[in-house]
C-alpha cells in the first residue's frame, strides 16, 4: 500500500501479503501510540484470538519518539525510542495473532495538526481495504491531546468515505481518563476478562514504557478489575474485567454532528444525574 509518510509500514505476523492481510480484518484498533491498542482494544483482540474467521488489525498513527524514558532507556535518543517502540508493537502483533499491524509513523505534531491531510488520507486507504466490522479508538473526553486528535481524524476519515465504509460500531474507549463517570444508560461495558494471561502478556511486551517509568501493565489490569466490581452497586460481578467505551458510530455517520457537542451531551447527562440524586436525597 502507498501511504503519505514513506516511513510507514504494514507488519504481517504470518507473512500474508499486506493488502490481503488487511482485507481479512474484521476488528480494528486505531490508536495514537504503540501499546494503546492493547489497552483500549483488548475486547477485539481476544475476540479475534479465540474466534475462527475473526481477525484483528492494529493501526498506530504516531512513532512514539517522544516517550517518557528512564532506567535502561534513559539515554535513548528519540530515534532509538522510535525503533524500540516499533519492535514492541510488532511483538504484540505476533503474540496476539493479529492480521496486521499498520505503523503510520507520524510525529504527534502531524496527527494533532487538523490542516495536515496525511493521517486522514492514510486512514481512508486502510479502511477501504480492510472494511472492518467494528472499530475501537480513543474517546473525545480523553485528556491526552494526541489521543483526541486520533479520534477526530478517524471520524473525519469515515465521514469522507460517505458510507462506503460503515463499521457496525465505532467505540471510543478509555485510556487517559476513565469513562466510569458516564451514566450507565450511555456507557458501553466491554467484558475483557477472557485469557488474562494474553492480556497481561500483550501489555507486558512494552518494556520501554514499563521499565521506562510507567506501570501500564499493573494499572490497566487493575482498572479492568475495579470496573467489574464497581460497575453495579446492587448486583454481583458478572465478569472479572471491564473496559468502558462510548458509542461513536453516530458521530462518524453524521457530518453535521459536532464532536464537542456530542461528548458535551454525555457530560450534561452525567451532571444532571449527580444533581438530581442530590436533590432527591436532600428532600428537595
Amino acid at each position: 500500500m502507498k501511504f503519505t509518510n514513506p516511513e510507514a509500514e504494514v507488519f504481517v505476523p504470518d507473512g500474508t501479503a499486506p493488502e490481503a492481510a488487511l482485507a481479512r480484518t474484521t476488528l480494528m484498533g486505531i490508536s495514537a501510540h504503540q501499546d494503546d491498542a492493547e489497552i483500549l482494544a483488548y475486547h477485539g483482540i481476544v475476540e479475534a484470538y479465540t474466534t475462527p474467521d475473526e481477525w484483528f488489525t492494529s493501526v498506530v498513527l504516531t512513532n512514539g519518539s517522544g516517550s517518557a524514558r528512564s532506567d535502561c532507556y534513559a539515554e535513548y535518543t528519540d530515534e532509538q525510542m522510535r525503533e524500540v517502540r516499533k519492535r514492541e508493537q510488532k511483538k504484540a502483533a505476533f503474540v496476539g495473532d493479529y492480521a496486521a499491524a499498520v505503523l503510520l509513523d507520524y510525529p504527534s505534531s502531524a496527527v494533532k495538526d487538523a490542516a495536515n491531510p496525511g493521517p486522514v488520507d492514510d486512514l481512508k486507504a486502510i479502511l477501504l481495504t480492510a472494511r472492518p466490522r467494528r472499530v475501537y479508538t480513543h474517546n473525545p473526553a480523553d485528556k491526552h491531546d494526541t489521543h483526541v486528535a486520533v479520534c477526530l481524524r478517524l471520524v473525519q476519515a469515515l465521514r469522507d468515505l460517505g458510507g462506503e465504509v460503515a463499521p457496525e460500531k465505532v467505540y471510543g474507549v478509555e485510556v487517559w481518563r476513565d469513562l466510569d463517570w458516564v451514566v450507565d444508560e450511555d456507557k458501553i461495558a466491554l467484558a475483557v476478562d477472557r485469557h488474562e494471561n494474553l492480556a497481561a502478556a500483550l501489555i507486558g511486551l512494552y518494556d520501554s514504557q514499563i521499565a521506562g517509568g510507567k506501570r501500564y501493565d499493573l494499572a490497566t489490569m487493575g482498572r479492568r478489575r475495579a470496573h467489574a466490581t464497581y460497575h453495579a452497586s446492587h448486583a454481583t460481578d458478572e465478569c472479572q474485567g471491564l473496559t468502558f467505551a462510548v458509542d461513536l458510530t453516530p458521530l462518524t455517520k453524521d457530518p453535521e454532528l459536532d464532536a464537542a457537542q456530542y461528548i458535551g451531551d454525555y457530560i450534561t447527562r452525567f451532571s444532571n444525574d449527580v444533581l438530581e440524586r442530590l436533590a432527591r436525597l436532600s428532600g428537595r
